[in-house]
């Protein structure tokens, strides 16, 4: 950005504006296999200040193509979705009051951590149940555009299903409150003469007129993040048009939030943790159809290589922990090794049920031995506190590989892949056959309750020969994902990893309306481009991170 350009950005901003090499170098990478430097990084104190930005980029777009919007809440993003080459407006250090909750909401800005928000929640006896595994790391402006999701989606579903409102500065630089509108209130949109009114006019009749085409795009999974949710917006049934649905997982590519309304859900004050160590994938299918009907709160799963993260790198799991737990962790450790006695097992799934009633989670679990017992899996139920250790060892895994292997990265690309539970019997023996083609050494954990699953490759990315070979696996991958009639991601989104490989999920004509739907609310392309539309596999692949 030339010194004039910047003079005149720095003097409409109230917050910060920095370009110094720190910082550009700090906001040029997040969790993706991506680096991208951006030209400058602003720190927006107030909304005004996000209008001012959206204004000034408007006002330069057309001598200046290539500047753009990219917000950014807590740098967690796999998929490469906070990054950009142009302005990144960073929500972590100004928008992160603590939220407000009143009768069920909570209120919240996009830099409030997801552990925060818990806090505040908790206070009232009160969760946000699509929280992910880097609940400790991540902000709620990550959750709401990536619709997140994670162990608890099985019983409660995804961020969508619990946005009640949402406060988005649009491409006009105006604030607009986005909620469910009665076919009543449309109309009275529709008929604005405004910006504001030609948006719900267009995707009204975009959505109602592609309505077949619509509706059988719709994911056939229990979780998506692939795409724009055209099919949530319109309930034709209650005459009920809700933009939110829309906005949640958009990526930030179609304004930018400063404010959400969030519906939670009541904590339950007890829960049960039983244990299924497989060693082969023969009866998958019947435990699944097993567990399911009984309704866990979740149902995760993660592979002997993952467990073998935990015994590998015990001190540090450990104090994950805390304090005083080591001989606990050993003791834990060594009993897993011990009941499968000469090995691992090839999959570990954890079951656990919530309920106010202790007396119902154990007539669950005595239910569920019974459906088990024809397999002859073998079960143990977690007990003092235990089941904690399988959580840390589901959740921490990617971290502890990616703060230990040094020469190579853990590298998410494949991470987010979901298919049917009803097809994983059949699906995991041929994506396991792909990922030893390759030979590249990796973890495997997930909601298996949802057949979603995060696969972590390790890779050398400082060697061209290993680089080329990602979109070759991607490949492979997402087209056997497919074929099972899955989703490319079901709660880690696009970005720039899986943007390219939308056509293998959704047809042409479907793409079509993403476009579509992107000019309609953005038709100067201001906001975080290359996501969700137009995604460019090599301009990715030139920005692959080296060093780190």
């Amino acid at each position: 950005m030339n010194e004039e350009l910047l003079t005149e950005l720095k003097s409409v901003i109230s917050g910060d504006v920095e370009t110094s090499e720190a910082t550009l170098s700090k906001y040029s990478h997040d969790a993706s296999i991506f680096e991208i430097r951006p030209q400058v990084v602003v720190f927006p104190k107030t909304d005004i200040d996000v209008k001012n930005l959206i204004q000034f980029v408007s006002r330069h777009k057309k001598e200046h193509p290539d500047l753009s919007l990219t917000a950014r809440a807590a740098s967690t993003c796999m998929s490469g979705g906070g990054l950009t080459n142009s302005i990144l407006v960073s929500f972590q250090k100004y928008f992160n009051k603590k939220p407000i909750i009143n009768r069920g909401v909570a209120t919240t800005q996009p830099g409030v951590f997801y552990r925060d928000f818990e806090k505040e929640t908790l206070k009232h006896d009160l969760i946000f149940p699509s929280f992910p595994s880097s609940r400790e790391i991540c902000a709620m402006g990550g959750i709401i555009n990536n619709n997140a999701g994670g162990e608890k989606s099985l019983e409660y579903g995804k961020t969508e299903d619990y946005i009640q409102n949402l406060k988005m500065i649009l491409a006009d630089g105006k604030e607009y409150e986005i909620k469910p509108l009665t076919e009543k209130k449309l109309n009275q949109k529709i008929a604005q003469d405004d910006f504001e009114g030609e948006i719900y006019k267009k995707i009204y009749n975009l959505i109602t007129q592609n309505h077949d085409l619509i509706k059988t795009a719709k994911p056939k999974v229990s979780k998506n993040s692939a795409g724009y949710f055209l099919w949530n917006v319109w309930d034709a049934d209650k005459k009920i048009f809700d933009l939110c649905k829309l906005f949640t997982g958009a990526q930030g590519t179609l304004g930018i939030m400063t404010e959400a309304q969030i519906r939670l859900v009541p904590t339950k004050k007890h829960r049960e943790m039983m244990i299924i160590l497989l060693d082969n994938f023969d009866h998958l299918s019947d435990i699944i159809n097993a567990v399911l009907p009984l309704r866990p709160e979740s149902f995760e799963a993660y592979d002997d290589k993952t467990l073998e993260l935990a015994i590998k790198y015990f001190p540090e799991f450990a104090e994950l922990l805390g304090e005083n737990k080591s001989g606990k962790a050993l003791s834990f450790l060594t009993e897993m090794m011990s009941v499968q006695k000469t090995k691992l097992p090839k999959l570990i799934m954890q079951v656990e049920f919530a309920d106010d009633k202790p007396e119902n989670l154990r007539s669950k679990i005595e239910e569920l031995k019974a459906k088990l017992s024809p397999f002859n899996p073998v079960t143990k139920i977690a007990v003092d506190d235990q089941e904690k250790e399988y959580w840390l060892i589901r959740r921490k895994s990617f971290g502890l590989l990616r703060g230990h292997i040094k020469e190579k990265y853990s590298s998410p690309f494949i991470d987010d892949i979901v298919v049917n539970p009803e097809h994983l019997a059949e699906f995991l023996p041929k994506f396991y056959a792909i990922l030893d083609k390759y030979d590249f050494p990796e973890t495997f954990a997930g909601h298996i309750g949802n057949g979603n699953f995060h696969v972590f490759p390790l890779i050398d990315l400082k060697k061209q020969s290993e680089q080329l070979l990602i979109p070759k696996l991607a490949d492979e991958v997402f087209r056997l994902v497919t074929r099972y009639g899955g989703s490319t991601s079901g709660e880690h989104n696009d970005g720039l990893i899986r943007t390219p490989y939308l056509g293998y999920q959704y047809s042409e004509a479907v793409l079509k309306l993403f476009e579509e739907t992107k000019k309609i609310f953005d038709p100067e392309n201001i906001f975080n481009p290359g996501k969700k539309v137009n995604g460019d596999l090599n301009y990715a692949f030139s920005h692959i991170r080296t060093s780190w």
